[in-house]
């Protein structure tokens, strides 16, 4: 049965939640906040998890008809995933480093060998023991020691991004004493072998705010606290410089950046600042030999390639250019090798790569699809002559090339390999050009399968967007996406403004008081796709996660009559409270990107959009909301009261389920095969609709 012909009576059957006045007044504003009391720091209390288990218990009802679906599409998916499958070694040092998995291993086995061929293959870690034993795991980050013998890794096992760090010898695989607890997963080594610097988390705004030093053979209790960040705006993270000279001490706010380092050779020395702290400037460094390399938005709204040495760094005006501002191209990043430098650019939304080799001359690296992702790999040796590249579009495979820095020829090491009958000749990818109400004309990806496409409105339509923080949501290729496109449907990647696919000022026009564009942008792209025969009006879904879930919030509180169904996946939808509250994690790190409602001209913008804070009487889509019990981003207690509210204004009879893993954060379910679950969830609940 599909999910329109659930009868009303078992809509009544929903969950109620109580109603608590809360009062919450800023700036001689009031605001009454009926399910405040959702929040549990603890995530202990009876009541709520009651509730969410409630929730859950009617999600799995509600769905009830469509479970054969779910599992058919579950099926699907797992179905074209390769089990034995590894990825390609890449050489590190004296080894060769890869991964594999086998069967229904859930995670991964990471081994080293002294051949490319992994003939004497060293088996590093087997994820699927460590994780053996919890609902959920995470493997951080590991860490080599700069003799190649000692192995650090970190891991999360509840999905709050906090992670424990232990180290273990490699070749009689012995666990050493030494744990480090609430770390945010990073591990660089000093080029000592012995000493290691960690980033300490704040355990109540799980904010990295303190570097320590640790010792092997020593208690963490005896680490040395090296450098602590005393502005809470700034994340922070830790890193090496790629010829190995540096520790790098990373501090970012949405707007700022600021950098200390160390002398890896002396790590018992003192962190100092490499440049003066300047509010506005953003940056990103790197050292190789003598001369540091600087991408800077200094004079530069679309950033620059700056050089410096020791002498000059500090000093930006003694810096040299390398690659002028161009208004028109957004310089995104370099990478490093001693003879070239490998520069990725974008320029009206597509990515490509300059090759600049000593002598200065230029040669650029492009692709042919309409509309593709594309990004430097991992390339850990800067001697090389050759760099790896990865891509992917909306009808390619993951790919990775080597590409010969001197010749510019692509070699293909390695596809994604898709099981079953796919045929990339079967699909369709378009970019379009769409004019918003302002006239600003906004990128947008599709895709389709040929032979079922008819451009006659007839098609269902599927359309997801992010338009945050600057992230670029690049069109890739999905395999699980091939379950809506073989059924029919159109997938369209909106590239609203509050990324980065057309230039700093793209990002710059979807944030702070410029956030609404993001949302008009959504819609806009909505009815021009409809109107130009793409999707079939009557058959329009959405979806979004985190600052996309802000994004589905706010859409169907504005234009709910357009989508049928849409995904709500761990949303960020209580957006002036959170903002106003800064004990919430990371609340503080978001002013540059929310604006901070302690200003009143930010609490009035912030106000007339929150998806919690602007729940009409009007009859909203069909709507399916996730979280997890331990989500360390967007806290699970905003879907919840949003979904509680949603349940009491709400004038239709459409479906509203929201599920709570109660074991999972931010990223949903760990393991290759669990997290299929979610994605079949979510294309059951919207094929199930458009039948």
């Amino acid at each position: 049965m599909a999910l329109s012909n659930l009868s009303l009576s078992s809509l009544l059957n929903a969950p109620v939640a109580r109603k608590q006045p809360h009062v919450l007044t800023t700036h001689q504003q009031t605001r009454i906040d009926d399910y405040y009391w959702m929040r549990d720091d603890e995530r202990t209390e009876q009541t709520i998890l009651a509730h969410l288990a409630a929730e859950n218990d009617y999600c799995e009802q509600q769905l009830a008809p469509i479970k054969p679906l779910q599992t058919a599409l579950f099926d699907e998916l797992k179905d074209r995933i390769v089990k034995d499958d590894n990825t390609f070694p890449v050489k590190d040092g004296q080894y060769w480093y890869h991964s594999e998995v086998r069967g229904d291993d859930e995670y991964s086995r990471h081994y080293r060998s002294r051949e490319i061929n992994a003939t004497d293959k060293q088996l590093l870690l087997d994820v699927n023991s460590l994780a053996a034993g919890f609902e959920f795991y995470d493997l951080g980050e590991v860490a080599i020691s700069p003799n190649e013998q000692l192995l650090a890794y970190s891991q999360d096992t509840d999905g709050r991004r906090i992670y424990t760090v232990k180290f273990k010898t490699i070749d009689n695989d012995r666990l050493l004493d030494d744990v480090l607890e609430n770390t945010e997963g990073q591990i660089v080594w000093a080029n000592d072998n012995k000493t290691v610097f960690y980033v300490k988390k704040d355990l109540q705004t799980l904010l990295g705010y303190q570097v320590y030093r640790h010792v092997l053979g020593t208690k963490q209790a005896q680490d040395v606290l090296v450098y602590e960040e005393q502005d809470r705006s700034f994340f922070m993270g830790l890193g090496k410089s790629r010829d190995e000279s540096l520790i790098i001490i990373d501090l970012a706010t949405t707007e700022t950046n600021d950098t200390w380092v160390l002398d890896a050779n002396q790590p018992s020395g003192e962190f100092t600042q490499l440049m003066p702290r300047e509010e506005g400037h953003e940056f990103d460094i790197d050292k190789l030999g003598d001369t540091f390399y600087i991408v800077t938005n200094w004079q530069a709204k679309n950033f620059r390639l700056m050089t410096a040495s020791a002498a000059t760094v500090a000093d930006k005006t003694q810096w040299l250019e390398h690659t002028p501002h161009r208004a028109e191209v957004l310089l995104e990043g370099v990478e490093l090798f001693n003879d070239f430098l490998l520069l990725t650019e974008r320029e009206q939304g597509q990515t490509r790569f300059i090759v600049i080799n000593k002598q200065q001359q230029r040669m650029t690296l492009e692709f042919d699809d309409p509309c593709f992702y594309a990004s430097v790999a991992i390339n850990p040796e800067p001697n090389s002559q050759s760099a790896r590249i990865y891509y992917s579009s909306l009808t390619t495979p993951g790919s990775l090339y080597e590409v010969n820095l001197i010749t510019a020829e692509k070699t293909l090491l390695k596809q994604q390999q898709v099981l079953g009958e796919f045929d990339v000749d079967n699909y369709g990818s378009e970019r379009l050009m769409i004019t918003a109400r302002d006239g600003v004309k906004v990128p947008v990806s599709l895709v389709y399968r040929k032979e079922l496409f008819n451009k006659d409105g007839t098609n269902p339509l599927f359309q997801y967007g992010y338009g945050a923080y600057g992230i670029t949501i690049d069109p890739s290729f999905s395999s699980t996406s091939l379950s809506l496109l073989d059924r029919g449907f159109v997938y369209a990647i909106a590239h609203v403004r509050g990324s980065e696919m057309l230039g700093r000022q793209w990002y710059e026009q979807g944030k702070k008081q410029h956030k609404q564009n993001s949302f008009n942008d959504f819609i806009d792209v909505t009815k021009s796709l409809v109107a130009q025969g793409y999707g079939a009006q009557n058959k329009v879904f959405a979806s979004g996660g985190s600052a996309g879930g802000l994004l589905m919030g706010a859409v169907v509180n504005q234009a709910p009559e357009l989508y049928l169904g849409v995904g709500c996946h761990v949303p960020f939808l209580d957006v002036l409270t959170t903002m106003l509250d800064e004990s919430i994690p990371l609340t503080t790190n978001e002013y540059d990107e929310w604006g901070n409602p302690n200003d009143p001209d930010y609490y009035d913008v912030i106000a007339k959009y929150s998806p919690y804070d602007n729940i009409s009487a009007q009859a909203y889509p069909n709507i399916l909301v996730t979280t997890g019990l331990h989500d360390s981003q967007v806290q699970y207690w905003e879907p919840m009261k949003w979904v509680a509210k949603m349940r009491e204004y709400k004038t239709d009879d459409n479906i509203l389920v929201f599920k709570t893993d109660m074991d999972a954060g931010h990223g949903g379910a760990s393991g290759r095969f669990k997290s299929l679950a979610e994605k079949a969830l979510e294309m059951a609940f919207f094929i199930s609709l458009a039948e």
